[in-house]
C-alpha cells in the first residue's frame, strides 16, 4: 500500500505524469490507458477508502496496475474522513436546501488532498477526475485542486478527452481489461460512510416514485422492527460514546449507520438546486448522519445561547452552502470553522433518541453545561422567575414600536382595522 511517507518517484521516461482519481470502476479503468493514448502521459492511479464499501484497497491497487497505471497510491482515510469532514459537518447541522446532509461534497475534499499529495509525491502535473460536465464534483475536485496546489492542470476525461460510457466499454473489452462491463446499473451511485446518494435512470422523471432496489443503507421503514432507543453522548459538539459505549467519529457513524438504517431513518427524495444551474432529482439515504445531526441540533437548542444560536443558523446555512459549492479550502470556510468550533464549547451532554419506522425522535436530553433551569421554566410553586419584571420589559420591549405606530396614527397611516362587527364567544 503506498501512502505520503513512500519517497517521491519521478518518470524515468520523461513523460509527463497524471494523477487519477481511481475508484476501480469500468470509467476510470478504463481511463488510465484512454488518458495515455490521448496525451501521452503517464498515469498514476489514486483510490481513497473514505467507506465507500465494495473491494479491499489492495485489489484495487492490483486492478490499476493491470489496467497500465505506472504506479497506484491507496489510502484508508476513513478515519480521516469522520474526524475532519463529517464531525465539522455535524458541529454545522449542515444539510444544504435543509435535508440533504452533503454526502458527496463531503468526501471531495478529502480526495482532493489525496490526489495533490500523490501529485508531489509521483512528480504529476496534472490531476484528472472521471466527472462530467453537467455535475457539481467537477467543481468540486478543480477548485479544490487549484487551492491547495494551483501549479497543478486538471483533466476530466469523461468531459475534455470524449470518454463516453459507450466508448469505455468498446475501449475495455477491446483491450481485455480485468473489469467487468457487462452489468446494466440503471443508476449512477455515490456512496461513502457519511451517507449514499442515488441518481439516473428511471428517477430522471421526478414523478416516478423510488423502486426498493434504489436503497441499500436503510430497510423499507413502512416495515420496521420494534423501537430502537439509543443514548448519544457528545463532547463539545462530537459524539463520544453510543448507550455509555466509548466510540471514534467513524464507530459512531457506522454505529447509527446500522441501527437508525434497519428503521428506515435517513431516505431523502429531493430536487435539488445544482452549482451548475442545473436542478437535479437526487435520493439519498444517510442515516447517520440524520440521526446524528437529529440529536446536536438537540443539545444545541440546551446549551447554546439564544442570539449565539440565532446568529449560528445563517452560519451552518452558509457553510453548507460553502462545501456543497465546492469551496471547503476557501478564507471564508476557515472563518466560519472558527466561529463554528467556539459555539461547540458547551455542547457537551447526552440526547436520547427513539428510532421507529423511518424517523428519529428526541426523547431526552441532558447536560453539565445545560442554560435550561427547570426552577425558572417551572409553573408549578417554587418557581423562580419573578413574574412582576415582565410588565416593564414588555413596556420598553414595546417602546419603539409604539412611537412608530403613534407617528403613522398622526400622518394617517394607522393601520387599517377593518370595519366589521366584532364578536365574542364564551365557548
Amino acid at each position: 500500500m503506498t501512502d505520503s511517507t513512500t519517497p517521491a518517484t519521478t518518470s524515468t521516461s520523461g513523460k509527463e505524469r497524471v494523477v487519477l482519481a481511481y475508484s476501480g470502476g469500468l470509467d476510470t479503468s478504463v481511463a488510465i490507458g484512454w488518458i495515455g493514448e490521448q496525451t501521452g502521459a503517464e498515469v498514476i492511479a489514486v483510490a481513497v477508502d473514505v467507506g465507500q464499501g465494495g473491494e479491499d484497497l489492495d485489489v484495487i491497487r492490483q486492478r490499476a496496475l493491470d489496467c497500465g497505471a505506472v504506479e497506484a497510491y491507496v489510502a484508508d482515510a476513513r478515519d480521516e474522513f469522520a474526524e475532519e469532514y463529517c464531525m465539522p459537518a455535524l458541529k454545522a447541522n449542515a444539510l444544504y436546501q435543509d435535508r440533504y446532509p452533503v454526502v458527496s461534497a463531503l468526501s471531495r475534499p478529502v480526495i482532493v488532498k489525496h490526489l495533490a499529495r500523490a501529485a508531489r509525491q509521483f512528480g504529476a502535473t496534472t490531476v484528472a477526475h472521471g466527472c462530467t460536465g453537467k455535475g457539481n464534483d467537477q467543481v468540486r475536485f478543480e477548485v479544490g485542486i487549484t487551492s491547495l496546489a494551483p501549479d497543478l492542470k486538471c483533466l476530466a476525461p469523461v468531459r475534455d478527452l470524449a470518454l463516453t460510457r459507450d466508448v469505455a466499454i468498446d475501449y475495455a473489452q477491446r483491450h481485455q481489461l480485468p473489469i467487468e462491463t457487462t452489468k446494466n446499473n440503471p443508476f449512477s451511485i455515490d456512496q461513502n460512510v457519511w451517507g449514499r446518494a442515488i441518481e439516473t435512470g428511471f428517477l430522471e422523471d421526478i414523478w416516478n416514485a423510488p423502486t426498493k432496489d434504489v436503497y441499500s443503507y436503510t430497510d423499507d421503514p413502512a416495515f420496521p422492527p420494534v423501537p430502537d432507543e439509543v443514548v448519544i453522548t457528545f463532547k463539545e459538539g462530537v459524539p463520544v460514546a453510543i448507550d455509555g459505549v466509548p466510540v471514534t467519529p467513524l464507530q459512531a457513524v457506522q454505529e447509527l449507520n446500522r441501527r437508525a438504517g434497519a428503521q428506515g431513518v435517513g431516505r431523502i427524495d429531493i430536487v435539488e438546486d445544482r452549482l451548475v444551474g442545473i436542478k437535479s432529482r437526487e435520493v439519498y439515504e444517510a442515516p447517520g448522519a440524520i440521526a446524528l445531526i437529529t440529536a446536536h441540533q438537540e443539545l444545541e437548542n440546551v446549551t447554546v445561547e439564544r442570539e449565539q444560536a440565532r446568529f449560528k443558523k445563517g452560519v451552518d446555512q452558509r457553510w453548507t452552502e460553502l462545501v456543497y459549492d465546492g469551496q471547503w479550502f476557501s478564507p471564508l470556510k476557515r472563518s466560519l470553522d472558527v466561529f463554528i468550533d467556539d459555539t461547540q464549547r458547551y455542547v457537551t451532554g447526552e440526547v436520547r433518541l427513539l428510532l421507529h419506522g423511518g424517523r428519529a425522535v428526541v426523547t431526552g436530553r441532558r447536560s453539565d453545561t445545560s442554560l435550561y433551569d427547570f426552577n425558572l421554566a417551572t409553573y408549578d410553586s417554587g418557581d423562580t422567575f419573578d413574574q412582576s419584571n415582565a410588565k416593564g420589559f414588555i413596556e420598553i420591549y414595546g417602546l419603539t414600536a409604539k412611537l412608530a405606530a403613534a407617528r403613522d396614527a398622526a400622518f394617517g397611516n394607522a393601520v387599517d382595522l377593518g370595519s366589521g362587527s366584532l364578536e365574542t364567544s364564551n365557548g
